[in-house]
This record gives structure tokens, C-alpha cells and sequence, in this order.
């Protein structure tokens, strides 16, 4: 993270979402439509590209704290306003204090936010593998269902050598691509322990797994 992108969180453009999780090193395709959106993109652009992504339950009453700082670096204007935007993933920050007044000069909310580091841990080699082998499989069976399907993974993040940084950034990629719930990518998201997060990314891709084998079978789940 940059320094600006540091100077940025004393004041920057939150952007809640309903079901949307964004982890660092990922990136988050979005459609900007809604006016007051259009203006936040207008001013983030004229600004450093910095937002927050922040997930929000469907009344929109409760923001999670917990989010990630992103930059925008693709934008795509459409002719009616609209645009097309690819916002990459930072850091995982907590908002420490949220503008909830939407004033004519900034008609969407704001924060300053602080960012949150993860714990400094080795993740085994065994649990690397195996969260590898996990993703692997689980998007196996997704192909039987859509050929087109793929994990897009960094090359780094493909072999066994293991950090916790490493197995760590590989836990949110999988857990950005593959994990359905987005209330347990909100949990991994704020999970700052590597070594939790990938155990608990495991634990899904193996529940998820699981219940597809089980359609596949007539079983019905609730």
C-alpha cells in the first residue's frame, strides 16, 4: 500500500454493496448507475482512484466495519453516465468513523479508516497443499457443471512454497473466486491470522463440495 493510498483513509468514498466482499489483490468488476455513485466515481478519479468496498445487509442499516481500501484502475464511461469500472484490492482497513450525512457536496458516505495488518505467522506446508488441493477440487466439479469456469490464480501464488503471506493472500483469492456465502467471505475477510483463514477457506470449499455432490445425488438441501 502507498503511502497516498495510507494519506487516503483520513477521508475516503465508501462504496456499501449487499453480498460483495473485496480482498486485497483481487479485483472487482462494477457497474456505477445510481447518481449519487456517478459522483463518488467523479471525485474518486479526480482524487488518488482510492474506495472502500464495504459489504452491507440488504436494508442497508449495517455496514461491516471490517472492509478493503481498493484503487480503481479501469474505468469505461459509458454515453448515458453510466460506467464501467475494475476496482484492484488493497488492504483490509477497519472504519474507524463513518460519514453517515450525505451533504449536496458529497452525496454518498465517507470514512476514515485505518488499515489492519495480519498477523506475522508460517503457514505449514501441509495446509498450503491442502487448501491448493481444495480450490483444485472444488473447481473440478464446477467445470462438470460449466466448462467455462476457472480459478485465475497469480503464478506465485501456484506452488508449494509456503509464507504466511503467501498462503494467506492464496486463502483470499479463493475465497474471493469460490466461496458462495458472502457472509463467510465477510468472516475470512476479517480473519487476520493466515493460518485461521486458510482452515476456514478449507472448510468451506469442503462443505460446498459436499453439497454439490449431494444435488448431484437428488438430495435436497436446505
Amino acid at each position: 500500500m502507498t503511502r497516498l493510498e495510507e494519506d487516503a483513509l483520513a477521508d475516503v468514498p465508501v462504496f456499501p454493496l449487499p453480498n460483495v466482499v473485496l480482498f486485497p489483490e483481487t479485483l472487482l468488476p462494477l457497474h456505477i448507475f445510481e447518481p449519487r455513485y456517478r459522483a463518488m466515481l467523479s471525485d474518486c478519479l479526480d482524487r488518488d482512484g482510492a474506495i472502500v468496498i464495504a459489504q452491507v445487509d440488504r436494508s442497508g442499516a449495517r455496514i461491516a466495519e471490517v472492509a478493503s481500501v481498493g484503487v480503481i484502475v479501469e474505468h469505461q464511461p459509458l454515453p448515458d453516465g453510466r460506467s464501467n469500472i475494475v476496482v484492484a484490492g488493497s488492504a483490509r482497513v477497519h472504519l474507524d468513523e463513518l460519514v453517515v450525512e450525505e451533504l449536496p457536496r458529497y452525496p454518498y458516505k465517507r470514512a476514515r479508516a485505518s488499515r489492519l495488518h495480519e498477523v506475522d505467522v508460517t503457514v505449514s506446508d501441509a495446509d498450503h497443499a491442502a487448501l491448493l488441493a481444495a480450490a483444485r477440487m472444488f473447481v473440478t466439479e464446477v467445470k462438470k457443471h460449466d466448462t467455462k469456469f476457472e480459478l485465475r490464480m497469480p503464478k506465485g501464488l501456484r506452488g508449494t512454497e509456503t509464507s504466511g503471506a503467501k498462503a494467506g493472500a492464496l486463502a483470499d483469492i479463493c475465497a474471493f473466486q469460490l466461496v458462495v456465502d458472502a457472509q463467510v467471505r465477510q468472516a475470512i475477510l476479517e480473519e487476520l491470522d493466515p493460518r485461521a483463514r486458510v482452515r476456514m477457506v478449507m472448510a468451506q470449499l469442503a462443505a460446498q463440495h459436499g453439497a454439490m455432490l449431494g444435488e448431484t445425488k437428488g438430495t435436497v438441501l436446505n
